[in-house]
């Protein structure tokens, strides 16, 4: 199965579509805050670290977060909002400068991650659609003459 990165254009907000509540009651919510961890400790490797945090309490909070969030839009408690509120991602991570390359990098970690999960192909489709359209929506940075990238 191929999960494909699709062209970015800036300004574009499409609509998103929730992944299949499947992905919550394969994976659990340990699945979850593993598939989390993994994609995390890629990241902290990749070209887009200084995005996260370097210390590692405040890395684990992050992961926490991230997990919370991840286990409410697949059909999980609500641990995201009880904890935090409700999300508000792009308030939060406007202090960030996350360009188009940016959220390609972030994609390619979950490619990655996911390739590594046995889970349905249409589950797997569910949430790499959510993800692939849900991170148009957190880019906030536009430099001049970007291009958009589509995945090989």
């Amino acid at each position: 199965m191929e999960l494909t990165i699709s062209q970015y254009f800036p300004g574009v907000r499409p609509n998103v579509t929730l992944p299949t509540k499947q992905m919550f009651e394969l994976l659990g919510e340990q699945g979850i805050r593993k598939m989390v961890s993994d994609h995390y400790d890629l990241i902290v490797q990749s070209p887009i670290k200084e995005l996260f945090p370097k210390n590692p309490i405040a890395l684990e909070k992050a992961k926490e977060h991230s997990a919370d969030f991840f286990i409410q839009i697949c059909g999980g408690p609500d641990y995201f909002n009880q904890n935090r509120g409700m999300p508000q991602l792009n308030r939060r991570h406007r202090p960030f400068k996350i360009t188009a390359e940016a959220r390609i990098e972030w994609l390619k970690c979950y490619q990655q991650v996911l390739s590594k999960l046995e889970l349905p192909e249409d589950v797997l489709q569910s949430f790499w659609n959510y993800l692939d359209v849900f991170s148009k929506w957190m880019v906030n940075s536009y430099d001049v003459g970007l291009k958009s990238v589509i995945n090989r």
